[in-house]
């Protein structure tokens, strides 16, 4: 069974063609700059050198035509045609609350997302573009939504409703959703395999740090509190998203600036966070290195970014009560010890979360789960590579097989604690046919599969 996920944004589409019954990634990419001049793609088969293909394409129908083209041709492809795909996965941001879980498209389902656009302005739109021109290009197989938001529908409502007027809660649905919800699930559920706990005996902090930033506090194996609001603005300060921030700026700037309502909505989402503090720099590793120039707006940026995760950390060990480990993930949260160690500084006498400097510098592996606790601590520090594609696949599958349902009543491969030896198996398989002399020799010393797709020498 070979799955198509799609992942469409304002101006990208991301991609990857996924063999489950090898439980294996066939290819995966992104092009990028949709509806420019200069779009292009990075198109990388499992086991070759990425690809670059420079193509315009000026609408997400062309973008998803060009996908089609490339895995299925003689080329770059890793399938004979386009009808060996047997379903289609499509990441949508924000289906309020009448779509809350994993759901399979129809055109009642459609109307849903449009009707409720306005609520991720700048993804929802890119979701609904990327849906119906795939729709158009694969009619004759289904199509799956899987929610951004699912995972976090467990909160209750005095930790999601705001204190505005309760009319527009009733008229507009406005309240937090959250995001991120197929990464917070993953490795939530891997850190309590890792703890040997059932999920629903956990309570553990989530940090997914990349460009998007976001929090979450899981109490007995579920979303309780998260940090990303009504839109993925709310929260920690991100690569250019501000994240929390007195209301009142808007209307202030505004008449100062002479800017409309979506002009500062575009300042707020795209041009601040890390870049708007800097000037120059979103991506973390430009900043630590203009930091350590002596760049001290780039200092200024990365102290202000670790001082919020930290006070974030903080309170959500207070809501929580008990807090059995906290989990760094996404590229940021998985490949910067420095960031980690900031954020993570002070907290052993607070609320016990202590780290191993020597661990936690060597814990930078987007392949490899590492346990960077200190000693003696009572909490637990874990980096746990995310893996939400897994999860996206899962729910295609189990959606096509009639037998999914939310999380909570939903047991995924990688909550078996066996999981980490079947996929070395399984890796293990793949290292044999490309290479029976590797695969020998690999035979004779101790390895381990860690998680994702990576060998990892002991």
């Amino acid at each position: 069974m070979k799955i198509l996920t799609l992942n469409c944004g304002s101006s990208s589409v991301k991609y990857a063609i996924f063999n489950w019954d090898r439980r294996e990634t066939l290819c995966k990419g992104v092009i990028e700059r949709v509806g420019t001049v200069h779009t292009y793609c990075v198109h990388e088969v499992n086991g070759k050198e990425k690809q670059i293909i420079n193509q315009e394409c000026d609408t997400h129908m062309e973008a998803v035509k060009l996908i089609l083209r490339l895995v299925a041709s003689p080329l770059h492809g890793v399938i004979k045609n386009i009808n060996e795909i047997d379903a289609v996965g499509h990441r949508v941001l924000h289906g309020g609350e009448k779509i809350t879980k994993s759901v399979i498209i129809d055109e009642n389902k459609l109307d849903i997302f449009k009707e409720l656009k306005d609520l991720g302005p700048l993804h929802n739109p890119a979701n609904i573009m990327g849906i119906e021109a795939a729709k158009d290009l694969l009619p004759n197989v289904p199509h799956m939504a899987v929610m951004d938001t699912a995972f976090h529908q467990t909160m209750k409502p005095e930790q999601f409703m705001y204190a505005v007027p309760y009319e527009w809660y009733d008229n507009y649905q406005i309240r937090r959703y959250g995001f991120h919800g197929t990464s917070h699930l993953y490795v939530s559920k891997r850190a309590a395999v890792l703890l040997g706990k059932d999920p629903s005996e956990v309570n553990v902090i989530t940090l997914h740090v990349g460009n998007g930033v976001s929090l979450t506090a899981v109490k007995n194996g579920v979303s309780f509190d998260t940090s990303m609001g009504l839109t993925p603005l709310e929260g920690l300060i991100m690569g250019t998203r501000a994240g929390d921030h007195d209301p009142a700026l808007t209307h202030y700037i505004m008449e100062k600036e002479g800017l409309s309502v979506s002009e500062v909505d575009n300042i707020l989402n795209k041009k601040s966070g890390l870049l708007g503090v800097t000037g120059r720099y979103s991506d973390r590793r430009d900043v630590i290195e203009a930091m350590e120039k002596g760049d001290e707006r780039a200092q200024l940026a990365l102290e202000m970014e670790c001082y919020r995760i930290k006070k974030y950390i903080g309170s959500y060990a207070a809501a929580l009560g008990r807090v059995d480990a906290i989990i760094w993930t996404a590229g940021v949260g998985e490949m910067s010890p420095l960031i980690r160690a900031k954020a993570m500084e002070g907290l052993e006498e607070s609320i016990g979360i202590k780290f191993d400097p020597h661990k936690n510098d060597l814990a930078k592996s987007r392949n490899a789960e590492f346990d960077i606790t200190g000693s003696h601590a009572k909490t637990k520090v874990f980096v746990i590579p995310t893996d939400e594609e897994l999860v996206f696949v899962e729910d295609v599958v189990a959606l096509l097989e009639n037998r999914y349902d939310t999380y909570t009543h939903f047991r995924y491969s990688f909550e078996d604690p066996q999981y980490r030896n079947k996929m070395r198996d399984i890796e293990f398989q793949k290292e044999l046919r490309k290479s029976p002399e590797m695969a020998a020799a690999l035979a004779q010393v101790p390895w381990e599969y860690e998680v994702r797709t990576g060998l990892r020498r002991l």
